[in-house]
């Protein structure tokens, strides 16, 4: 297996996960569109590029973008990772895309002979710094052996559960689920404030009961002290992960009830103009509808994330 990995995409969770595994003592090259985001990992050892085809050397590239469009883009694209003559030999990408988009990927990057794997994560930024990360691989079994060392570098746990796009199916399920418990985290929230319980001692016990988890946990200061600006993920991915969530289901002909009606309540939160800030900012948008105004309750309160 090389030493030297490529990685392209430095958005909230490819930065820290870059420096895992330049913590465990992989050389990494790394691209960014935005290269300002990019010069930062030079400090931790990371050779920043100005151009993605100077990742083509990498035996291994791993992708961390936003979007389908932006991982054809970054491949396939004009100037894009295997468009010269010299191709890295795997891609792993970690993007949350569709499973028909990564079939699509797949069969363009097999077609030249690269090997492909899927391995999307559950955790956000803080989550990754904390190297409590869970990665999902789908793909050719030797594929994942091979570079299972990179995941174990960069998560708590890595797991391979088959072949082709399955992986994209469990980020697609994980995160309609992600939809429906902040949606209901913040209903129940509301109901007992309202009621007169102090929100931190609610989410507190929430935590502590057989109903807490490490979401709930790292939630929790956020939801207490109203600090919606330390983003992890916004409303408009939120919404896009559940629409990936609803065509999934229609596919697959399963009714998801509950699903369909988060995806309604985070459209709506879109909808009046919530842009980066915190998809957890639905705490408050829960409580104006119960005649509800919150206030920080400035309180130091764990989020569960001590580094290991």
């Amino acid at each position: 297996m090389a030493q030297k990995i490529g990685w392209i995409g430095l958005g909230r969770m490819g930065e820290s996960m870059v420096k895992r595994l330049t913590q465990a003592g992989f050389g990494v090259d790394v691209w960014n569109r935005t290269r300002s985001k990019a010069d930062p990992l030079a400090a931790y050892g990371c050779n920043v590029v100005d151009n993605i085809l100077d990742l083509a050397g990498c035996e291994t590239v791993i992708t961390m973008v936003s979007t389908t469009k932006d991982l054809k883009q970054v491949l396939f694209g004009e100037g894009g990772l295997v468009t010269g003559s010299q191709k890295p030999k795997v891609v792993v990408d970690s993007s949350s895309i569709s499973q028909e988009g990564s079939a699509e990927v797949r069969r363009e990057l097999e077609a030249l002979g690269i090997a492909y794997l899927c391995a999307p994560v559950s955790g956000n930024a803080k989550v990754a710094k904390a190297g409590k990360l869970l990665m999902v691989s789908s793909g050719p079994k030797e594929l994942y052996d091979t570079v299972e060392p990179y995941f174990q570098a960069i998560s708590r746990k890595c797991m391979w559960i088959g072949e082709g796009e399955l992986a994209r199916v469990w980020k697609i399920a994980h995160n309609t689920m992600f939809g429906v418990v902040i949606q209901n985290l913040c209903e129940i929230t509301v109901l007992a404030e309202k009621a007169g319980i102090p929100r931190h001692l609610f989410l507190e016990s929430i935590n502590d009961s057989v109903l807490g988890s490490m979401y709930t946990r790292y939630k929790t200061p956020v939801m207490t002290n109203l600090t919606f600006d330390q983003v992890t993920f916004t409303p408009e991915l939120l919404l896009k992960d559940m629409d990936l969530g609803m065509a999934a289901a229609k596919a697959h002909g399963v009714a998801m009830p509950s699903a369909a009606a988060t995806r309604e309540s985070i459209a709506r939160m879109v909808g009046r103009g919530y842009g980066d800030i915190d998809f957890s900012v639905l705490l408050v948008e829960t409580a104006k509808d119960a005649g509800l105004e919150l206030k920080s309750e400035n309180k130091v309160v764990s989020d569960g994330l001590e580094a290991k």
